[in-house]
């Protein structure tokens, strides 16, 4: 799916929640993240154990993000991949690293494939399918 240049731009400023779900709901924020030019969204693994046990039972998973002074918002629906080594895990390792001064790292990464982009903006399109 081809993110469109506006939720490209929210996504790569603003914070993001991750939603999985198994028994109950588990929603996580999130910092080290990224968009690829392909269009997926890059996660870091420092500390989403229930997260990727949920995600080993469905693979589903719901990111939200929004501008806290616009309230422009997105939440984009899809599938997760876990991955533990290659280059994005190298990358999230350096910056995870260097942000906790050696004492935390990244230990592997999820590939998120959206599917679905829904508007969560409070107005006329709110609830739009992108």
């Amino acid at each position: 799916m081809n993110l469109n240049e506006n939720v490209r731009k929210l996504l790569k400023e603003q914070m993001w929640y991750l939603a999985t779900y198994d028994q109950e709901p588990n929603a996580v924020p999130v910092a080290f993240k990224d968009v690829t030019e392909e269009g997926n969204l890059l996660v870091g693994d420092v500390f989403l154990e229930t997260t990727l046990e949920n995600l080993r039972k469905n693979g589903r998973i719901a990111v939200s993000a929004s501008n806290g002074s616009t309230l422009e918002g997105y939440q984009i629906k899809g599938t997760a991949r876990y991955v533990t080594e290659g280059p994005v895990v190298e990358t999230f390792k350096q910056m995870v690293e260097t942000m906790f001064k050696g004492a935390a790292t990244a230990k592997g990464a999820l590939v998120i494939t959206p599917e679905r982009v829904i508007v969560t903006t409070p107005g006329p399109d709110n609830k739009k399918e992108l």
